[in-house]
């Protein structure tokens, strides 16, 4: 984003902060008790705050038919999201290649970067449908790396003017791509030269892959050395208990959904006592995630980048009170380094 005078200045910064730039992801989750229209409306309100407070990006995600989650169509909600805003990033964590054809995603890109210049992020994925039966309506039941690869290709050669036919509208500078890689894509995402996004299943683990992805890094004019970008749940509070809370409801979403096979709205608390599985659920999803004091935070944020060598954070938090979430927003804008 605008840096210098265009960027709302800070006062009152706390001694800790990060030693690389934060943004923000936001999946548009829904509440128990509210539409899944006012759950797209906060997120475009959250994307207002955002830019105020200073974040770079804000992203917005790619899900089908899932009750816990309002967006489905990341282009349409980053339109609306770029017209309501000026200055911040705006992009896509992701559109699942696996669900559209190159083509289409390359136009409605070019479109977003036509009518919002120099503004918008592309990320993209390979993730399938959350069910079967989604899988099923959405026409795809399997997406192998060889078909990412292929798609993305593609995508690159139709942003890049070199495809079969012109991605319209023409003239248009391409935006950055990124993609949401797990082991697998990484190795896409190395081959094609692209910069990646991995989140907390992958952070959790062994680390080598990212160590794989740089090494077979082809560099290229638009991106001229490996680029990776951490995503996880980050809650910052006055205090760590008060910050666990925060992360909490999304945990218990994940917990209900193992049992049940759907990921549901966002609740203050389990909708019924945890069995022993789903505690484990619980304290995994606590585990991939950083929760605490603004301090607390930006020394296990500063921990985590200098092991993966990070040149970003991006913060998929969700919470049930948003109120809080907002507060939390803040409290991470001012670590921004900047």
């Amino acid at each position: 984003m605008t840096r210098g005078a265009d960027r709302p200045h800070r006062t009152g910064r706390p001694a800790a902060s990060l030693p690389v730039p934060v943004s923000l992801l936001d999946r548009s989750r829904t509440r128990v008790g509210e539409t899944p229209a006012e759950s797209l409306r906060a997120t475009v309100d959250r994307a207002r705050r955002a830019e105020e407070l200073g974040f770079r990006r804000f992203w917005v995600a790619e899900h089908h038919a899932v009750p816990g989650i309002a967006s489905g169509s990341p282009p349409v909600l980053v339109a609306e999201i770029a017209a309501r805003t000026s200055r911040i990033r705006v992009g896509s964590g992701g559109v699942m290649l696996s669900n559209h054809r190159p083509l289409v995603v390359a136009e409605q890109a070019r479109m977003l970067a036509a009518l919002h210049p120099g503004r918008i992020d592309l990320g993209v994925g390979r993730s399938l449908g959350f069910t079967a039966p989604v899988r099923e309506a959405l026409g795809v039941s399997s997406y192998g790396q060889d078909r990412f690869a292929r798609d993305l290709a593609d995508l690159q050669s139709f942003l890049g003017d070199s495809g079969p036919v012109t991605a319209m509208p023409r003239d248009v500078p391409a935006p950055p791509i990124f993609v949401l890689a797990t082991g697998a894509g990484l190795a896409v995402a190395a081959e094609r030269g692209l910069p990646v996004v991995v989140g907390g299943p992958v952070l959790a683990g062994d680390l080598a892959p990212l160590g794989d992805y740089r090494r077979r890094f082809r560099p290229n004019a638009a991106c001229p050395e490996p680029r990776v970008i951490i995503s996880l749940d980050i809650a910052i509070a006055s205090t760590t208990a008060r910050a666990r809370e925060l992360v909490l409801p999304e945990a218990y979403a994940m917990a209900e959904s193992r049992a049940t096979g759907v990921f549901g709205p966002l609740r203050p608390e389990p909708p019924e006592r945890l069995t022993a599985k789903q505690e484990l659920v619980v304290e995994q999803q606590l585990s991939q995630s950083v929760y605490g004091t603004a301090a607390e935070v930006a020394d296990q944020l500063g921990e985590l980048v200098a092991r993966t060598g990070a040149a970003e954070v991006l913060a998929s938090t969700s919470t049930y009170d948003r109120a809080a979430l907002a507060e939390a927003d803040a409290a991470l804008a001012a670590l921004d380094p900047a």
